[in-house]
């Protein structure tokens, strides 16, 4: 069987942005990845750090691979895309490479009903460990990251008492000084603001398929990043 096998973060560096690999039928995803870490000893480092989609879905290793899936190797992530996705968009997320536009996204939300409207504004620094940042560019896996985000939303707005809300997050190069990701949530009481704001940042790093890279003036590294849940 052929499999589509996509690569991101530091694991593009690795093994390139895409592999095609032709593998007996019933193949696990456990034996795809020890058939990788024998073709590149470097992927060692990952065993415990990496998590596995398939067709868009976080994998377990016993998960059975069959014709023509598509295969994602997904280093910790750091939270945008490939440069073909302009932008992707569900109910109450956007991945997108322009500009975010704050304002006009609070007042689309805003209503007579809120007592309180929240946001997370993530701005690109001109630091990182001592070092000066020139410029960022953030890689994701779009469909995925876009499905993701939709989930946490839906999981906040059963969870906590609000509203509305919505996620935009930036993929592509950015400049020093512009925003990331924001997060805006509108809700009748600032508690519940509060509350879901929080949560849906802390959790959006540790799920959601995006990841950094960090441009200095002597360099670039992949930022350091929290391992994706397991299938």
């Amino acid at each position: 069987m052929t499999l589509r096998i996509l690569c991101f973060g530091r694991l593009r560096d690795l093994l390139g942005p895409e592999l095609s690999l032709e593998l007996p039928a019933e193949t696990t995803v456990a034996a795809l990845w020890k058939l990788l870490r024998e073709q590149t000893p470097a992927l060692a480092a990952y065993d415990k750090a990496v998590a596995i989609a398939v067709n868009q879905a976080l994998a377990s290793r016993e998960t059975l691979l069959h014709e023509g899936d598509e295969v994602a190797l997904l280093p910790p992530v750091s939270g945008g895309a490939p440069e073909a996705t302009a932008a992707l968009s569900s109910a109450h997320a956007r991945l997108q490479r322009e500009s975010i536009d704050a304002p006009a996204l609070v007042a689309a939300l805003k209503a007579d009903e809120d007592g309180a409207l929240c946001t997370f504004d993530g701005i690109v620094r001109n630091h990182s460990h001592n070092r000066r940042t020139l410029y960022l560019v953030y890689e994701a896996y779009p469909a995925m990251a876009v499905a993701e985000m939709e989930r946490l939303a839906a999981e906040a707005l059963e969870r906590f008492a609000v509203r509305d809300l919505r996620i935009v997050h930036r993929y592509g190069r950015l400049e020093i000084g512009e925003s990331s990701v924001l997060i805006v949530v509108a809700s009748a009481h600032r508690a519940a603001a509060f509350e879901a704001c929080r949560w849906l940042i802390d959790e959006l790093k540790h799920r959601v398929p995006v990841w950094k890279k960090e441009f200095f003036e002597d360099g670039a590294v992949w930022a350091d990043g929290e391992a994706l849940p397991q299938g």
